[in-house]
């Protein structure tokens, strides 16, 4: 199993678990496995007669995940909870979870860094790699498809949509002008040279497309959507949800949903203003530096 590395330290970790209050015997699941690093901690809580269900559609990671916390229950011994590990998109989690069974549920949002270490996986353009994006490799359109196939009107308003990127037309004009566009590089160098950046623009002028192209890609957005409507049946009274966003579509979500359910009285807000990380963990995990966590408890009240 290779080395946990400085981008895989889970992000506002303590913070997560305490939010979610995982005490012994309690059932939670962990919807976006990842590295483990959320769920190893919340293993080495739930004692011999709790639960952990995980859920992650990208085999690799899954592949990852199991040989962790196989490890860490091996460690554990007769102290090591039940483990259920489930390699599809947490948007089915209700097919695998019975109603009112869950103390607890954690998603942390956004793409994965086991998956931008990965130049074959084509979710950076920090190396030249395949435009794929997919999370899951199995199956569903690829970036290649979309940026080769969509409409100059449907590649602007994909852009436009999901990376908020205002030069969204001059991108999707440079983009079908270039075709057939094939890698990561190739497309970052059509988006700089349609977009280049402005003086005050913090980030490398393909970042919105490409963040634009993955969430299009793995129906992410429709994926959150789908977890949060489902956690109010799944989540038993004073059961929690805990959500980690790393940008501005995935948070507005979240938090649009959480206070709509805490005005029908279906949960009590743990959280008024999202958690984000100190300096301290900023400085030994940037990728927490976008990080907002949001939380909430189930009440009893039917809904």
């Amino acid at each position: 199993m290779p080395k946990q590395s400085e981008r895989h330290v889970p992000v506002l970790l303590q913070d997560a678990i305490e939010l979610l209050n995982v005490r012994a015997g309690s059932v939670i699941a962990d919807c976006t496995l990842g590295f483990a690093g959320h769920a190893t901690e919340i293993i080495r809580r739930l004692g011999p007669n709790g639960r952990l269900i995980g859920f992650d559609r990208d085999p690799e990671a899954m592949e990852l995940a199991k040989a962790r916390l196989d490890q860490v229950g091996a460690e554990l011994g007769d102290r090591a909870p039940q483990i259920q590990l489930i390699g599809e998109a947490f948007s089915s989690i209700s097919r695998h979870v019975e109603p009112g069974s869950l103390d607890g549920i954690l998603a942390d949002f956004g793409v994965s860094s086991l998956q931008l270490d990965e130049a074959r996986r084509g979710f950076s353009f920090m190396a030249d790699g395949p435009l794929d994006m997919r999370q899951d490799t199995r199956s569903g359109t690829t970036a290649e498809q979309v940026v080769n196939e969509a409409s100059e009107h449907e590649l602007a308003d994909l852009i436009y949509e999901y990376g908020d990127e205002r030069r969204s037309r001059r991108i999707a004009r440079a983009i079908v002008r270039g075709r057939p566009v094939t890698t990561t590089g190739q497309l970052a160098r059509i988006v700089a040279s349609a977009a280049p950046p402005m003086k005050t623009d913090r980030i490398h002028p393909a970042t919105r497309t490409f963040q634009a192209l993955r969430i299009y890609v793995n129906r992410e957005l429709d994926e959150i959507r789908s977890l949060l409507e489902a956690a109010p049946k799944l989540l038993k009274p004073s059961g929690r949800i805990v959500v980690i966003s790393f940008q501005s579509l995935e948070d507005r979500i979240a938090k649009d949903i959480l206070r709509e359910y805490a005005h029908k009285g279906t949960f009590e807000l743990l959280t008024k203003k999202p958690i984000t990380a100190g300096e301290e963990e900023v400085d030994r995990n940037p990728r927490s530096r976008s990080a907002k966590m949001r939380a909430a408890v189930r009440t009893a009240t039917s809904s």
